[in-house]
């Protein structure tokens, strides 16, 4: 068997090196410096300038401290409620927690997964009708890369005078009407996380609407401090910013981003070429012009009555560790079962790919779904739980190979009961 096809894992070149010596060879290693303000001018030009102003970037140690301080240089605080999408990692709603606000979770439609506009519109009546007070602001996702319908979310916000902080921690150069995402709402979340389109090895991003807001998140960042001769705290500020090294290596990445992006485009093409005739497998796609996704993960959905060989096995054993590649420590599963989980065969396949070497992993289980939210509202249609039960990520980072792809399908074939 060849050597394991990971999901999504960032490659580095000889370039990142150059940059990092260069921080050490200066003794700028620390939590500013020449790479940083390379990194944020870098980022700057790739997102563009976007409206009547151009737009700035913060580096930060990570792309959920970016969720953080837009939150809260949006006035979310205890007691507020913030309009989240349910169907989303955790770093999406997590840090509305952090202020002492709540999560209010808001379903996806199904043409790009994301955030349903009218299905927000009606939750947002109805959160105003029930607590007398509209929610602080908007958390749009571009799930695995895929851009959100942020026009029509930007109405509804609109509507209400609510400011969108769009999460496009997934969606780094992914484009909606040709523009880049991150940059049609107030704040834009960026990451570079080990496992993004590029990476700095942890860390992330904030993109602000100019200048005054740059410095504004830069305050909090750096544990608020004020301009005298000793450390004087008036308000309560972060330890956020990103370190020079990891933005050395952020500056070597860009050089190659245009490239990474075009190589999970080709990897998305692939699949597409290769499953077109499975049947029963449906890759998820771009769902018209107006979208261009970067393909971050490669996504497909099974037919309930795809039958795959092992279904029989499915959710016997507890699993080892966790699936999908989770760095630190997990909690040991008490059960077997969830009272929300992917289908059998979804299951069934994950097992079978993983003893041939290949990393998967189920769709992201929607927040609404997760016992630490069981009593945060949610306004629900169905179609994320009605997706986390049927779909999974295939490998598509920049390590993936035109062979590995076809020993993947290869792999999914082979389990398929014909």
């Amino acid at each position: 068997m060849q050597n394991r096809i990971y999901l999504c894992l960032a490659h580095m070149s000889g370039e990142e090196q150059k940059f990092i010596k260069e921080a050490f060879d200066t003794n700028w290693v620390v939590p500013l410096g020449p790479n940083v303000d390379g990194f944020e001018a870098d980022l700057k030009k790739f997102v563009g300038a976007a409206g009547k102003e151009e737009k700035e970037v913060v580096a930060l140690s990570a792309g959920t401290a970016a969720v953080h301080l837009a939150l809260l240089a949006c006035g979310v605080g205890p007691g507020d409620e913030v309009m989240v999408q349910s169907f989303t990692f955790c770093a999406s709603s997590h840090p509305v927690t952090y202020l002492g606000a709540t999560p209010v979770f808001v379903d996806s439609e199904s043409d790009s997964w994301n955030m349903d506009p009218q299905l927000l519109d009606e939750a947002i009546a109805d959160r105003i009708a029930k607590t007398g007070r509209k929610p602080k602001a908007i958390v749009p996702v571009y799930l695995y890369g895929m851009p959100a319908r942020i026009d029509e979310i930007l109405a509804v916000a609109g509507k209400y005078d609510i400011p969108v902080i769009e999460d496009a921690a997934e969606g780094f150069g992914s484009r909606f009407d040709g523009r880049m995402c991150g940059t049609f709402g107030r704040f834009g979340v960026l990451s570079f996380n080990g496992n993004k389109m590029i990476t700095t090895s942890g860390g992330g991003a904030l993109v602000v609407p100019d200048a005054g807001w740059k410095r504004k998140i830069m305050f909090y960042a750096t544990q608020a401090r004020e301009s005298y001769p000793y450390y004087q705290h008036e308000e309560i500020g972060y330890n956020y910013r990103m370190s020079n090294i990891c933005a050395g290596i952020g500056r070597g990445q860009m050089t190659v981003a245009d490239v990474h992006i075009a190589h999970h485009r080709r990897v998305q093409a692939l699949y597409r070429e290769l499953l077109a005739d499975v049947e029963g497998v449906t890759l998820h796609e771009n769902p018209s012009e107006r979208y261009d996704s970067n393909y971050w993960l490669c996504t497909i959905t099974l037919a309930e009555t795809l039958r795959i060989k092992g279904e029989e096995n499915a959710y016997k054993a507890a699993v080892q560790g966790s699936v999908g590649g989770a760095a630190g420590v997990t909690h040991q599963a008490r059960e077997l079962h969830t009272a929300v989980e992917p289908n059998a065969n979804v299951e069934a396949l994950r097992m079978a790919l993983d003893a041939a070497g290949v990393e998967s992993r189920p769709l992201w289980k929607p927040m609404h779904c997760q016992p630490v939210y069981r009593n945060s509202p949610a306004y629900v249609n169905g179609v994320s739980e009605s997706l986390f039960r049927v779909g999974m990520c295939l490998p598509s980072g920049p390590c993936v190979t035109d062979d590995d792809v076809r020993y993947v399908v290869e792999k999914i074939k082979e389990n398929i009961f014909r």
